[in-house]
Formats: structure tokens, C-alpha cells, sequence
């Protein structure tokens, strides 16, 4: 019976958790990290700032733990990434589950693309850098030449445009989202071939 109720109190925690991240998110997409306090996201939340500190200290910390919660498959597919060959179909496999992983956190990866300066001086803009350059090395073949080695960059770079620079290309998303994957996988595919005949 306790175990119940533990399981239940430490659910209603993490809801709370989380709608703190989300709460949070929307304020600093709206306003923008640096004018937003922890005083604001709590009013929005209608709960005192004690019982938002009992959660998150900083704003920093809350950003963090979005960070964190949302970027958490990329460091799963960069581990499966690392222990799979270095085939091509490995490859297709990450530049699809990364373009499904930036869908899933839209909302983040705008926010840090619309406070580039702010996330620069946090540690969440070298950590997604660092991340986005694991997903390269395993992508790259280690003897392809510098074209092919720009293909497979471009191809990451490919699905950052598509959250980014495209949103008023086309009308359907769902259509967007397969032709910026299909040039992306194509990237990919040249770079490998290109490795290969070399």
C-alpha cells in the first residue's frame, strides 16, 4: 500500500515538474529568457514562489531540465549510433530519428534558435553543439574526402532548416517534414557513396 502511495505522490511530482518546464518554455518563447523571472512563471502557474523553488531554484535550472528531459533521445540515438556499423542504412536510420526527435521538441529547439545570445551563455548551448557534433562524427565516414564530409553536415544542417527556415514553405507540414528528410537522407546517401569509391 505505501509503495501505491509513493508511486502516486512522486507522479503528481513529476506532473508538477513538468507543467513548471512547459509553463516556462511558453513564458520564455513569448518574452524571452532573460525577461522572464521566477516570479512570472509562477503567477502564470497560480502557485506561490516557494512551491516553485520547492522544484526549480533558477530560472536556469528549469531550462536546464527541459533541456535535458527533451534532448534525452539524442544521447539515446547517439549511443546506438556508436554501437552500431558504419552502414548506410545506420546512417538513414539517425538523420530519421533525429528529424522525429527536433519534431517532438519544436518547441525548445525554436526557443533556442530565437535566444541564440542567452542559450550561448548558458550551459545547454554547448552541450546541444557538442551533441550535434557526435551525431556528425558517427554520420562522417573517417576516409571520406572534405565534399562528403560537408554532405553529411549539410544533412544535419538540412533538418535544422526545415524547423527553422522553412515553417512558411508549403502548406502542409506533415509534406515539409518528408522533403526536408528526403534531402537530408540524400545527403547522407551521396557522402556514403562517395566514401565508398573513393
Amino acid at each position: 500500500m505505501g509503495g501505491t502511495m509513493d508511486g502516486t505522490r512522486q507522479r503528481r511530482r513529476g506532473d508538477t515538474r513538468r507543467r513548471i518546464q512547459d509553463v516556462a518554455l511558453e513564458l520564455f518563447a513569448e518574452q524571452g529568457y532573460e525577461k522572464t523571472s521566477l516570479r512570472e512563471i509562477a503567477e502564470r502557474l497560480d502557485v506561490t514562489k516557494a512551491a516553485l523553488y520547492y522544484h526549480f531554484k533558477t530560472k536556469e535550472e528549469i531550462l536546464v531540465s527541459i533541456f535535458e528531459d527533451l534532448t534525452q533521445p539524442i544521447e539515446d540515438l547517439i549511443d546506438w549510433g556508436r554501437s552500431r556499423p558504419h552502414t548506410l542504412e545506420t546512417k538513414q536510420e539517425i538523420i530519421r530519428r533525429y528529424a522525429d526527435t527536433l519534431a517532438q521538441a519544436a518547441p525548445l529547439f525554436r526557443f533556442m534558435h530565437d535566444n541564440q545570445a542567452s542559450v550561448r551563455d548558458l550551459r545547454i548551448g554547448e552541450s546541444f553543439k557538442a551533441r550535434v557534433h557526435s551525431l556528425r562524427d558517427i554520420i562522417v565516414d573517417p576516409d571520406a574526402d572534405l565534399v562528403d564530409q560537408v554532405r553529411c553536415a549539410s544533412a544535419i544542417f538540412t533538418l535544422h532548416a526545415g524547423m527553422f527556415l522553412l515553417q512558411d514553405v508549403g502548406d502542409d507540414p506533415e509534406e515539409r517534414h518528408k522533403a526536408v528528410l528526403e534531402v537530408a537522407t540524400d545527403l547522407v546517401t551521396q557522402a556514403h557513396r562517395g566514401a565508398r569509391s573513393s
